[in-house]
C-alpha cells in the first residue's frame, strides 16, 4: 500500500476514535443527576473530582479539568453544573474534546439525552452551547424542547428569545422575553437587544 493511502487510512480511524461516542452505562454510584436515589452517591464524585475549583475551571482535582469533569458525567451525565462546565471549558480552550476528556461535548451530551431525553436542563445547556458556536439551527430545536418540557423556568425562554432575536423572528423573541420577565428573570439582555433592534413592546 502506498504511503499516502497508509496515511489517509490513518488519519481517518484517529478521526473516528475522537467522535467515538458509546452510550451511558449506568455506574454505581451513578445515574439520573435529578433521582434523589442515584444522587446518594453524587457526594463520592463530586468530593474527588467536581470541586469548586473544578467547576470554576481553576485547575484539576485529580488531572486535568476535562478528566475531572468528564469523569463527573460518565458517573452522572445529565449533570447540570458539570455539562455547563464542560461546555465553558471547550469554548474557553476551542476544543471540542478537552485535554483529559474522553469524548467530545457534543458526545457528552447526546449521552445525557440519550439516558434522559426528557432533561429539559441538558436541552437547555446544550442549545446555550451550540448557540456559541454558530449551530443557530441545533440550538433552535433544543432550546424550543426546554421551553417545551419545562415552561415555567425563565433561563429556557431567556435564552429562546437570544435565539429568536439572533434569527430576526422579533414576535417571537418578545414573547419568549415577556415569559422570562413575566417570571422574574433578572438579565436585561434580551430586552436590550429587542430595544435596539426597536422591536421591545412593554
Amino acid at each position: 500500500m502506498k504511503p499516502l493511502a497508509i496515511a489517509l487510512i490513518l488519519f481517518c480511524a484517529n478521526a473516528a476514535a475522537a467522535d467515538d461516542c458509546p452510550p451511558y452505562v449506568k455506574h454505581n454510584p451513578g445515574g439520573d443527576y435529578s433521582s434523589p436515589d442515584d444522587r446518594q452517591g453524587l457526594s463520592v464524585v463530586e468530593n474527588y473530582h467536581f470541586t469548586p475549583d473544578v467547576e470554576r475551571l481553576v485547575r484539576g482535582a485529580s488531572g486535568p479539568l476535562g478528566a475531572d469533569i468528564g469523569y463527573t458525567l460518565e458517573h452522572f451525565p445529565n449533570h447540570p453544573r458539570a455539562l455547563s462546565a464542560m461546555s465553558r471549558l471547550a469554548l474557553r480552550d476551542k476544543n471540542r474534546k478537552p485535554h483529559g476528556a474522553h469524548y467530545t461535548v457534543e458526545c457528552f451530551f447526546n449521552r445525557a439525552l440519550g439516558f434522559r431525553p426528557d432533561d429539559a436542563r441538558v436541552h437547555s445547556l446544550y442549545g446555550a452551547y451550540l448557540l456559541a458556536i454558530g449551530q443557530t439551527d441545533t440550538a433552535l430545536e433544543h432550546l424550543e424542547e426546554s421551553a417545551r418540557l419545562e415552561p415555567s423556568n425563565p433561563t429556557a425562554h431567556y435564552n429562546l428569545g437570544l435565539l429568536y432575536v439572533k434569527k430576526k423572528d422579533y414576535d417571537k423573541a418578545r414573547a419568549s422575553a415577556q415569559k422570562a420577565y413575566g417570571m422574574g428573570f433578572p438579565l436585561p439582555g434580551l430586552k436590550n437587544k429587542l430595544t435596539a433592534a426597536g422591536e421591545w413592546r412593554e
